[in-house]
């Protein structure tokens, strides 16, 4: 893979804070009676309908805000359209205590950047976040304080620069 492939995706990422706690499965993100849609808008509209901060979500989310999980986010079923639907509402980012394999999987090929960090607690709903994904640097631009996660890998980078896994595999061959 070329190193100009890296350049495209934006390494540092600021945006407002959506906090969800442990164990938001699938169902929550994206309800399994909506799987029949494909259009990404539609999809957009239904994103986080099962958790309690539905309607508000999906009443107030904007471009570029990012969400901040507890333990196991995007447990449950393996389907795309959970990672799907948050892009497509505008999520930029997620960052969680632990994610399930699957769904970070599906992040990455779909294209949407997730963030290991050990300690979630500290950030807050409505909380402003500048965050290095090349790093892992996290600044809490609200309370003035620091966080590391692990940094998202070299060959992910490629992936989500590609625009996901299938334009990867195009691009690569």
């Amino acid at each position: 893979m070329s190193s100009s492939l890296s350049a495209k995706s934006p390494r540092i990422l600021k945006g407002r804070i959506w906090r969800f706690n442990d164990d938001i499965d699938t169902d929550q993100i994206y309800p399994g009676k909506y799987l029949s849609l494909i259009d990404k808008n539609e999809m957009a509209q239904h994103a986080m309908e099962g958790t309690a901060l539905a309607e508000v979500f999906i009443k107030n989310v904007k471009p570029g805000d990012i969400i901040v999980a507890g333990k196991n986010f995007g447990c449950g079923s393996s389907r795309e359209h959970a990672p799907i639907a948050i892009q497509g509402a505008g999520i930029t980012l997620i960052i969680a205590e632990s994610f399930a394999r699957i769904f970070h999987r599906n992040c990455i090929n779909t294209a949407l950047p997730t963030l290991e960090l050990k300690e979630t607690r500290h950030i807050n709903g409505g909380d402003t976040l500048e965050v290095n994904l090349e790093t892992g640097e996290i600044k809490n631009l609200t309370k003035n304080e620091n966080y590391k996660a692990e940094p998202i890998s070299q060959l992910e980078w490629e992936i989500m620069n590609a625009g996901g896994l299938l334009k990867y595999l195009k691009y690569c061959k």
